[in-house]
């Protein structure tokens, strides 16, 4: 299914037929990524009595009860309820259907850029100066949703533990000029946008939802980042709509399926 649509003075066609879904399915009974060493995903049939939810030892119908933690467990997407101390939920943040995005591809890379607390030595950082060279000239009504391939991308992001793999995040530099470029959305295939152990700082989330001493910033409640997404090397650097789906959690986050439509300048 193919449509027209007009983005402020620009015409586009997308074909609603063609998604790519950037999520990492969340296998309950298989590999899947991993955060600071939380309880996998799992599912079990529910039992109660003679009653057990499970065709193959002799239920009636499959009744299974899931057990996971969305900040740990797979691709998901977070609002600013996450470091406030206001219970705001991702349903009450996220309202837009179609995003207008940037998909970009960066090297995280030892940098001289800042970050609270201080760099280790063995740290990789997503910088400024590498957002920058990828950003330059892009169409700011594309800027809605900006979702950041890390580099190399390899397979083994789907099922990574994290604790033992340390993943890349961005210095207080490059999520500052994030924020200026007017980001709404921020989808990105590591697990934090911040250093796992940080002391508790979080600096970039702080920064990307411009809250201080843990207090709701009202102008940022519509701004969201997702994270542990898996981007395929076939999609291609450039212009995509994005559908941000997820279930109605009354959460500060809740798993994500992010699909990305081809923009088609006409």
């Amino acid at each position: 299914m193919k449509a027209k649509i007009s983005l402020s003075s620009l015409a586009v066609e997308v074909d609603f037929s063609k998604g790519n879904d950037i999520s990492i399915p969340l296998n309950f009974n298989g590999s899947q990524p991993n955060t600071y060493g939380v309880d996998r995903a799992s599912s079990k049939p529910y039992q109660d009595g003679k009653f057990i939810g499970d065709t193959r030892k002799g239920g009636p119908c499959n009744f299974e009860t899931y057990s996971f933690t969305p900040h740990c467990n797979g691709t998901h997407t977070e609002c600013i309820g996450h470091i406030t101390d206001e219970r705001i939920t991702i349903l009450s943040s996220l309202k837009e259907a179609m995003i207008p995005s940037t998909l970009i591809s960066v090297t995280p890379k030892k940098t001289s850029e800042n970050y609270k607390p201080e760099l280790h030595s063995e740290d990789l950082v997503i910088t400024k100066e590498e957002l920058e060279k990828c950003l330059q000239n892009k169409n700011p009504e594309f800027l809605g949703g900006l979702i950041i391939r890390s580099l190399p991308n390899s397979d083994t992001k789907k099922s990574r533990d994290y604790i033992k793999e340390s993943p890349c995040f961005f210095s207080i530099e490059a999520m500052e000029y994030i924020v200026s470029l007017g980001v709404k959305h921020l989808l990105v295939d590591s697990s934090s946008v911040d250093r796992l152990f940080d002391e508790g700082h979080l600096s970039a989330h702080n920064i990307f939802w411009e809250t201080k001493g843990k207090k709701f910033n009202p102008a940022a409640q519509n701004k969201t980042i997702t994270e542990m997404i898996f981007v395929p090397d076939l999609l291609e650097n450039g212009y995509y709509l994005l559908n941000l789906q997820i279930p109605a959690f009354v959460s500060d986050a809740a798993p994500s399926r992010p699909i990305l439509y081809k923009i088609n300048e006409l």
